[in-house]
């Protein structure tokens, strides 16, 4: 790794913390009439209008590609329109990611930012769980040992040292539903990457764009059709722009941080978002207590360990390939 790709991965790092940090303060911070449902409609639509011209540029590269490299036009033409045979899976792909936006909003809600933030840390669980599950990826002992620490300090954290679990409010376990599903359907994607039927980027844009349109055909099946005025108040139409570029340059510059540095270092760095979150939420009224800090090290640490553990295992089977 040169430096020249550390610095610049780090750059993009910090923007990606700042920009993780800041969703829960924006979605705890939205107008009261803006419900769950309609925030999650407008900011996948947002996303799917910043991925547009991403994508867009992206497919131009893959044409230039196809042109200058008729060698390798089989393996880029599949890049570009490989994702047309996966249509139901996509479709499948996209309902997930509308429920898990919703849920998404609503754990923030009742959870608060600081605990929902790290509840949002057990993606990394989820990921080994579906990994060994769907893909059939080897799991290590030494990486089951450290989910069960990263649950350990996300309940010292939850509960402020007491250990009741009840101290779990129903928005804490909403936000582990929502990495379940946001996992769950990472790993039923992967082997789109793995046969270079889609990029991610594209699997972005595509995801956003049919969760957007199935929440907004679906709304007003459950809200009044006069809500509709909701979208069209200015208060409203900030907010959900603000949520939906701060989660869409978020995805982007998470992509970029991998294209500079490894899995392991990328996931690391991106660990102390509630940090960033806490610092933010004290304008909420939240306090991030000693507790929070003692929970949130044991959880870098442990994701750390999960996914160097994850990397190595991952040089073993290509060596071995």
């Amino acid at each position: 790794m040169t430096s020249e790709n550390l610095r610049k991965g780090l750059i993009y790092g910090i923007v990606m913390v700042i920009l993780v940090g800041l969703q829960p303060i924006i979605a705890n911070t939205r107008p009261e009439e803006l419900d769950s449902y309609i925030f999650a409609a407008m900011t996948c639509i947002v996303e799917a209008l910043i991925f547009f011209p991403i994508t867009f540029i992206e497919r131009n590269q893959i044409k230039k590609a196809i042109k200058n490299n008729s060698d390798n036009s089989e393996n880029l033409e599949s890049l570009l329109n490989g994702w047309k045979k996966h249509i139901p899976l996509l479709i499948y792909i996209g309902i997930n990611f509308g429920i898990a936006q919703i849920l998404f909003f609503l754990g923030y809600q009742l959870a608060g930012a600081i605990n929902g933030a790290l509840a949002q840390k057990t993606t990394v669980i989820f990921s080994l769980l579906f990994g060994w599950i769907i893909n059939k990826e080897k799991v290590k002992i030494s990486q089951i040992i450290f989910s069960f620490l990263l649950l350990f300090g996300l309940v010292i954290a939850i509960t402020q040292g007491s250990f009741n679990l009840l101290e779990f409010n129903i928005g804490v376990i909403i936000m582990l539903i929502t990495t379940t599903l946001w996992m769950l359907a990472h790993a039923i994607t992967r082997p789109i990457f793995v046969e270079k039927d889609a990029t991610p980027i594209q699997i972005v844009f595509i995801r956003n764009t049919l969760s957007g349109i199935i929440l907004i055909c679906t709304y007003f099946i459950f809200y009044p059709l006069e809500n509709v005025g909701l979208l069209f108040k200015p208060i409203n139409i900030f907010f959900y722009i603000t949520m939906g570029a701060v989660y869409g340059f978020d995805l982007f510059c998470w992509y970029k941080v991998l294209s500079y540095l490894d899995v392991s270092k990328a996931s690391v760095l991106a660990s102390p978002t509630p940090i960033v979150t806490a610092f933010f939420a004290i304008f909420l009224g939240e306090v991030f207590t000693i507790f929070h800090m003692i929970g949130l090290t044991i959880i870098i640490v442990s994701i750390y360990f999960i996914v160097r553990e994850k990397n190595a295992s991952s040089s073993e089977n290509r060596n071995t390939d």
